[in-house]
């Protein structure tokens, strides 16, 4: 089945580009003008994969993308960008976007990463277990205590596996940004997502904070 690509773009021109080029490439594409219609689509139907603008006039794709995830989306984002300096770099990530590639760009690229995308949602098939806590690997669906399975968004996920794999070990800030967001983002970004991890577990004693260390599972 064709991974579905929601395209965000104000450039008509780009959007069309990109909505002709991807759907040769196989990609079943929808395109929109701004991130008011982009919310209003993922309400209809959640794509698999979104390429998102990040300088549109009014919301812009920072915005766009904390509302979508906000919403549940879980496919990857990708976000195009004209702004190459490591701080748009990591306001990008932090703002829940999975790569990014900088204008002007290469179609080949834009392919290329989605696929890079689509890959990290497929290539892991097992089931991680701590406690009372279950995580899908591959759909990102966690179970704890006698709570109903909630959906984690993958960089959330990709965090709780890494707590997972090893629980009795504590996990650093340092390796958790090298393995997660290759070493692009601040510190900070890690406490944001354990945060967030902690909220939809419905636990916040679930990840244990070691003072000027990292997070552990609680045992």
């Amino acid at each position: 089945m064709a991974e579905r690509v929601l395209i965000v773009e104000d450039d008509a021109a780009v959007r069309r580009m990109l909505e002709r080029s991807l759907g040769a490439e196989g990609f079943e594409v929808t395109g929109v003008a701004d991130g008011g219609a982009a919310l209003a689509s993922i309400e209809a139907s959640a794509p698999d994969l979104v390429v998102l603008d990040v300088a549109m006039p009014g919301m812009d794709g920072f915005e766009v993308c904390r509302r979508l995830r906000a919403k549940g989306l879980i496919g990857g984002v990708l976000m195009l960008t004209a702004r190459d300096s490591v701080t748009d770099r990591v306001r990008g990530l932090e703002s829940g976007a999975d790569d990014y590639v900088v204008k002007p760009f290469a179609i080949a690229e834009v392919v290329a990463r989605l696929r890079a995308l689509t890959r990290r949602g497929s290539d892991r098939s097992e089931r991680l277990a701590h406690g009372e806590i279950v995580l899908d690997t591959v759909t990102g669906t966690v179970v704890s205590g006698d709570g109903a399975p909630v959906q984690l968004t993958a960089r959330e996920a990709q965090l709780l596996e890494l707590l997972l794999r090893d629980p009795r070990a504590v996990l650093s800030r340092g390796t958790a940004i090298e393995e997660i967001w290759g070493g692009a983002a601040t510190e900070n970004i890690v406490d944001r997502y354990v945060a967030r991890v902690r909220h939809k577990l419905g636990d916040p004693e679930a990840i244990r904070t070691v003072r000027g260390v990292g997070f552990i599972l609680a045992p």
